[in-house]
């Protein structure tokens, strides 16, 4: 994203108020925001970790006075200690407008009828679907997660148009559907999707099964919550929101931005947050920004459906597995679905890697052909050897948040 004067006179603000609280006060002393004249001045500030973050807890990261902070969130981690972010009412005023923008963006109009389904509570996810739905004036149905019988009779009692879930969840209702044979009395037409990567057959089971279109949107907590960016009609990657922060793309390994187009790690910087503001915050997704002007006319930069994390990526044999690369490698091989797992043990002193995939494939002949083409599919694309076992459909587990694809018990 380039950097211009406007932005970097937001920026300097952003560092004031952020170094309003005890975080930055201490991580920038001695740093006046007003040096923070031009891009590589921005640069040499250091990044914002998650760890970092959990060192603030609980309000360590609060900038205004905790009289004024009318929420709090926490992220979905479910390990550590958790990561507190405080909002002011601008805080809150700001991302239901941002998130408003998203469901423009999908077309969703006040007519819609908006079934909310993430859950509810300290992560962001479903308060941010519901107060931009609600913004935009649309009828919001906030049932959470769980209990998916349920959430298809309201479905087609409430006339339900508009999904918000993760991809995980929306597998699973399209599933159920289909097999209740309720798909005609169905009415979505449109499904706001995040929380998590997501695979190309995957996409196109949800959406065939479930008859909707699909708008990709993205967020954190860290950042307001989900609803920063979304994808548009023309699917060519997620709109940000940038008159709320500024993004870099940087190399995870050096922490230098990358050339325009190359992929990288997001790394975000607040320029109207209160109540947390944060400064060059790493979020470790993976992604490339989109050059050029969008077809739909958005003034907003685009950044590509995200790769994966930094984080997530495991190395077995020299070879680095990514979700993503999995993705794309078992979209080339016919007759194999969009879900798997992958687990990676460590026995007799050699590290083994098994991959599990559903088919609707049987036959014991017509299953080991199968298994033999995705292990040579395997090793042409990712190049490592692994052990190829097809399952039933639905035998991998269905979760109501974010799926977990890899599993690596070598530690």
């Amino acid at each position: 994203m380039k950097m211009t004067d406007g932005i970097l006179k937001k920026i300097q603000e952003s560092m004031k108020g952020a170094m309003k609280g005890p975080f930055y006060e201490k991580r920038f002393a001695g740093i006046d925001p007003g040096d923070i004249r031009t891009e590589e001045d921005f640069k040499k500030l250091p990044f914002t970790e998650k760890e970092d973050l959990r060192g603030a807890y609980p309000l360590g990261l609060c900038a205004v006075s905790e009289d004024d902070i009318v929420r709090v969130h926490s992220s979905s981690g479910t390990t550590g200690t958790p990561v507190i972010i405080p909002y002011t009412q601008k805080d809150i005023h700001d991302w239901a407008s941002m998130f408003m923008r998203c469901y423009e963006t999908a077309g969703v109009t006040k007519k819609d009828r908006v079934h909310i389904t993430p859950g509810y509570g300290l992560w962001t996810a479903g308060i941010g679907f519901q107060a931009g739905a609600e913004m935009l004036g649309a009828m919001t149905i906030p049932m959470g997660p769980g209990n998916t019988d349920k959430q298809i009779t309201m479905m087609m009692d409430m006339k339900s148009t508009t999904l918000c879930a993760t991809s995980s969840y929306a597998l699973l209702l399209a599933e159920k559907i289909t097999q209740k044979g309720v798909r005609g009395k169905i009415h979505l037409k449109k499904a706001l999707i995040g929380s998590e990567r997501w695979g190309e057959k995957m996409r196109r089971r949800i959406a065939s099964e479930l008859g909707v279109r699909l708008y990709d949107i993205y967020g954190l907590t860290e950042i307001y919550g989900p609803g920063i960016g979304i994808s548009c009609d023309f699917e060519c990657g997620m709109h940000m929101w940038t008159d709320y922060f500024y993004y870099e793309i940087i190399d995870p390994k050096t922490g230098k931005n990358v050339k325009e187009g190359d992929a990288g790690e997001l790394v975000i910087t607040t320029l109207e947050k209160e109540g947390a503001p944060l400064i060059r915050y790493r979020t470790h997704d993976m992604t490339h920004e989109i050059i050029g002007d969008c077809p739909c006319g958005r003034p907003y930069p685009r950044i590509d459906t995200l790769i994966g994390r930094s984080d997530d990526m495991v190395k077995v044999k020299g070879a680095m597995i990514y979700p993503s690369r999995v993705d794309e490698m078992l979209l080339l091989v016919d007759g194999v679905s969009s879900e798997y797992q992958i687990m990676i043990d460590h026995l007799n002193g050699k590290d083994i890697v098994t991959l599990f995939f559903e088919t609707e494939i049987s036959g014991k002949a017509a299953i080991e052909t199968l298994e033999k083409n995705v292990r040579e599919s395997f090793k042409s694309k990712i190049g490592i050897t692994v052990n190829s076992k097809a399952v039933r459909m639905g035998d991998l587990p269905r979760s109501e948040k974010k799926s977990t694809r890899i599993f690596d018990n070598r530690y």
